[in-house]
């Protein structure tokens, strides 16, 4: 038995999602749609499944049991709905909606509980941050005191901007690096230390670009139990880095995508006894270690496997969708702050930060009734970083 499976939305991630999807036994992927006649008929042609324009047209087909949604972002809602309504089970890229009225309009959609609803987060299944989630959970940090994560790697030239008209525009993406690139790492940031209180983010709009968005942000976030946490990002940067600073009670984590490998320096004793106990001047003993993890993670593959052995055996999901709002609502409230010059109380005023997009919108440079498809089919060798 197989999971029937339809693509909406055949650029860059639908197209290699189709790619994927051969390889992958619970998954047979039986239709395509776009509003491209032109990447219909190829991706028809190619993997003899059936080809719609029109996403609903799919939908009401019957001919699938779920639905992979690789759309521009503001489509992700209506469609989803639409599917979640009929009955299907959803697969839906990131970010799962715009904002997170439109997150919470999705989400509320999802009625049936047998109906598998998920989201394409697949920097999950790194080993080395599900390793580092383990050991905030399980205590063997203790508690986290303050992180740093620095996210420059996602480098961007003009033309990448280019290639589509809705591309880094209020009307057409909704946000800049926050939503197309970094969302994976904040949704990681949720996922290993949960969603902070107050956010305070630092936006530059079009630093390095000519876009109408942001390609330059560092926030500021607060947590309940005091420790704090500062987030930097940018597209304009090269060459970049992706590194990750945990201070906790027992010792310093650091993570380094270059290094390619988590480093520890564990204290003696923690830093509250240490505090307490040690003469002046006294800095805690330390040992350094190496930890190894055993295999990378094999990403959007991992991600579609998982979806299909849901679906037929009811294996947990890596990533709910449901938990896909977290991520969104801390790009929304970093961009709010960042406008606003001020910080942010979560949870984030949904109506109020959806009234704020309108208006850039409204004055975006992209005009949505222009059809256009997401992004350009073509090979994409490192698929984390197609985006």
């Amino acid at each position: 038995m197989t999971v029937r499976l339809g693509v909406i939305g055949l650029g860059n991630m639908g197209t290699a999602h189709c790619r994927l999807i051969q390889n992958i036994p619970d998954l047979d992927l039986v239709a395509v749609s776009d509003l491209s006649r032109d990447r219909v008929d190829k991706l028809t042609d190619r993997y003899g499944c059936a080809g719609y324009q029109d996403p609903a047209a799919l939908i009401k087909s019957k001919t699938c049991d779920a639905v992979l949604i690789a759309t521009p972002h503001f489509d992700h809602t209506r469609i989803g709905i639409q599917a979640l309504n009929r009955g299907l089970h959803v697969l839906v890229e990131k970010p799962i909606s715009t904002h997170k009225a439109d997150c919470e309009k999705l989400l509320k959609a999802h009625k049936n509980p047998t109906q598998v609803f998920a989201a394409v987060f697949n920097q999950r299944t790194d080993r080395h941050y599900q390793k580092i989630r383990s050991m905030i959970h399980d205590g063997t940090l203790g508690e986290v005191l303050r992180f740093s994560w620095t996210i420059t790697d996602w480098f961007r030239p003009q033309s990448y901007y280019a290639s589509g008209g809705w591309r880094a525009t209020w009307a057409g993406e909704g946000g800049g690096v926050l939503l197309n690139q970094s969302l994976h790492q904040l949704d990681l940031l949720q996922w290993l230390f949960g969603m902070p209180q107050q956010v305070q983010g630092f936006c530059e709009f079009g630093k390095y670009h000519d876009i109408e968005v942001e390609d330059a942000v560092t926030a500021r976030l607060q947590y309940a139990s005091g420790a704090e946490g500062l987030f930097v990002t940018t597209t304009g940067e090269a060459p970049g880095l992706n590194r990750l600073e945990i201070a906790a009670q027992n010792g310093l984590l650091v993570y380094d995508t270059v290094v390619g490998e988590i480093q520890l320096k564990r204290n003696a004793k923690p830093i509250h006894q240490a505090l307490i106990e040690n003469a002046p001047f006294e800095i805690p003993d330390t040992t350094s270690l190496a930890v190894a993890v055993e295999t990378e993670g094999r990403q959007h593959a991992e991600i579609l496997e998982n979806f299909g052995a849901a679906i037929l055996r009811g294996e947990p999901l890596i990533a709910p969708a449901a938990e896909g709002i977290h991520s969104v609502e801390l790009a929304n409230a970093m961009l709010f702050s960042g406008v606003t010059h001020k910080s942010i109380t979560l949870p984030l005023n949904s109506r109020r930060y959806a009234n704020q997009l309108k208006k850039w919108m409204t004055a975006s440079r992209y005009h949505p009734d222009v059809t256009e498809g997401e992004g350009t089919e073509g090979d994409v060798q490192d698929l984390s970083k197609s985006y």
